[in-house]
């Protein structure tokens, strides 16, 4: 594998507001988008004029509240994680995590334990919805909430509550002692979102960053139809992956084959890798798939304390894969800095 080539992403003053902490993206032709870590606004931007893959510029917010009914207040993280562009519509999952209060440098040693002990459930992070892409002469874009678009009808979600995927998940005998942990801490955290057959909404994969149970990670997958501006969830089943005790950081669909994005659970600097599932994005998996079953794309360097692989997406020329805590020489000004990886024999 030869090193990667560098992609440029200009975020303009938005990296101000946005960030530049990412933890999903997903492209169609010639338009990007990117899920910030924080806040409930992703980013859209367009191909630079023969930059290829290599530049993407015209940075502009995307809040999702426009797009569609969000939990609480307008200013609550939805924390998305997952997305996916297929069949005219953007898809967007937010980690349903718990979250632990953050111990900052700065932060009393004697006042630690008392913010380690706050846990909140965070019911703004449990999102997914289907929004409904329009495209225009720039390419395509969401439409406000409540807007039809011919074809594709409106922005739909699943439930927060008892009729969501949490309220699916209360009793599973792997999952549901998992709900209330934070996602950091090993708890329940969906990380990646790859869907199949979705003009009808079904064959949605969900990738878990944690638990991972015993080294195994899990992907879910749900079967959704959407009722106006509701997503109706149909069918849930677990599958379980030998990733040797990483958990899934992102999903991209390669033609029929799921790539994944694996990296730890906790808090930690790596590994990392892209494996492939052979034919996942096309069929169901067996409720099982051993190591020897997953493929070895590439491993991804990580820094220390910084450069951890969030976001994958696969492009004509190759494998983009974006970062949490960019390392400071990948931000020069408002542009920040991700990896095209090659990999020979694609298909």
């Amino acid at each position: 594998m030869t090193a990667p080539l560098p992609a440029r992403l200009a975020l303009g003053a938005h990296a101000a507001t946005a960030g530049t902490d990412l933890s999903g993206v997903a492209v169609t032709d010639d338009t990007m988008f990117l899920a910030p870590d924080e806040g409930a606004t992703l980013l859209r931007l367009r191909r630079a004029p023969g930059g290829g893959s290599l530049d993407w510029d015209g940075p502009e917010e995307v809040p999702l509240a426009d797009a569609i009914a969000l939990r609480g207040v307008p200013d609550d993280e939805v924390d998305a994680e997952g997305l996916d562009v297929v069949d005219g519509c953007l898809w967007v999952a937010g980690s349903h995590s718990a979250k632990r209060k953050r111990v900052r440098p700065e932060t009393p040693r004697e006042e630690i334990p008392e913010r380690l002990a706050q846990v909140a459930p965070e019911k703004s992070r449990r999102l997914l919805a289907r929004l409904p892409l329009r495209d225009g002469p720039d390419g395509p874009r969401t439409v406000p909430a409540g807007e039809d678009v011919e074809g594709l009808g409106e922005a739909a979600r699943l439930p927060a509550g008892k009729r969501g995927l949490v309220g699916a998940l209360t009793r599973d005998q792997h999952l549901g002692p998992f709900l209330h942990i934070p996602g950091k801490d090993n708890g329940f955290d969906v990380e990646g979102i790859a869907v199949r057959e979705a003009r009808d909404g079904g064959g949605v994969l969900l990738g878990l960053r944690g638990p991972v149970l015993r080294g195994w990670a899990v992907l879910l997958d749900l079967r959704v139809h959407a009722e106006g501006r509701k997503l109706v969830l149909d069918d849930l089943t677990k599958h379980l992956v030998d990733l040797e005790g990483l958990g899934v950081r992102d999903l991209a669909r390669d033609g029929d084959d799921l790539l994944v994005l694996a990296g730890p659970t906790m808090v930690l600097d790596g590994p990392a890798r892209v494996v492939r599932l052979p034919g996942a994005a096309a069929t169901p998996l067996p409720p099982a798939v051993t190591a020897d079953e997953v493929e070895l794309v590439t491993e991804i360097p990580v820094g220390r304390g910084c450069d951890r692989p969030e976001g994958l997406a696969v492009l004509p020329e190759g494998l983009l894969v974006l970062h949490d805590t960019p390392a400071p020489d990948r931000l020069d000004g408002e542009h920040l800095t991700g990896d095209l990886w090659q990999v020979p024999g694609r298909s």
